[in-house]
């Protein structure tokens, strides 16, 4: 049976984190930046360790009101300091109680303008860096953070389940109504043709390759917990399970 590695980003003051869990591999943390405090941190980390789920840092840029969805023009030292701080807390947090860290995922806007902006993504960079080389990072292939983090840092390349494409390979934006794919048979088509035939169909244009070993389902969307378990099911049945440490 083949196994596939589903990534979810948690800790971020939604309803299903609890019913989510159980179905991914690995979850993405909130830690501070567009969400998350100590507490919302600790819970999520003991759901995590509860079921056998891999614990990632989703930092961003530091913006709540916004919920990290809009670029920031920060200093490169400033945006490597408010990162550095953001995976550190949840660092001491998720040690504290008896787990490991395994990578980091940013967020938002963060994570889209670290696919064509070097200086953001080399700050990025530097901070996953402060904590040695042993840290993935989650990043689109093809990205100019992908590139650059070559030689420096694991990267996983990454890509999504639940949200539509540009033909160049960028996230439709999520001003766009056909940004985020809700019906689950959808998800399921958008999802295996990554998986059987390593292609990532666009929203226009041709289908183009894709090497992802780890792709991402939205803890926000609304029926996020049927999609998760949807695919389960179906994915099953393909002979396709999903991983679990």
């Amino acid at each position: 049976m083949k196994t596939i590695h589903i990534n979810c980003d948690l800790g971020e003051g939604g309803d299903y984190d609890k019913q989510l869990m159980p179905l991914i591999s690995a979850c993405n943390i909130a830690c501070g930046g567009h969400a998350g405090t100590v507490e919302s941190m600790q819970h999520t980390v003991d759901l995590a360790m509860a079921n056998a789920v891999e614990i990632g840092a989703h930092p961003s840029y530091p913006d709540k009101n916004n919920f990290g969805r809009i670029s920031l023009q920060m200093n490169p030292k400033e945006l490597r300091r408010t990162l550095v701080a953001q995976i550190l807390s949840l660092k001491q947090i998720t040690e504290a109680e008896g787990a490991v860290l395994t990578h980091v995922k940013p967020h938002g806007a963060l994570y889209n303008d670290a696919y064509i902006n070097a200086e953001v993504a080399q700050s990025i960079i530097d901070a996953v860096l402060e904590f040695g080389d042993e840290l993935v990072l989650y990043a689109a292939e093809g990205s100019v953070i992908s590139e650059l983090a070559k030689g420096k840092l694991k990267v996983r390349y990454e890509a999504f389940a639940d949200r539509n494409y540009n033909a160049d390979g960028t996230l439709v934006s999520r001003k766009e109504t056909a940004a985020v794919i809700t019906q689950k048979e959808q998800v399921l088509d958008h999802l295996f043709s990554m998986i059987s035939e390593g292609k990532i169909t666009p929203q226009k244009g041709q289908k183009f390759d894709t090497f992802a070993t780890t792709f991402c389902v939205h803890s926000d969307t609304p029926n996020s917990v049927e999609i998760l378990q949807y695919l389960q099911r179906e994915l099953a049945s393909r002979n396709v399970e999903i991983y679990k440490a």
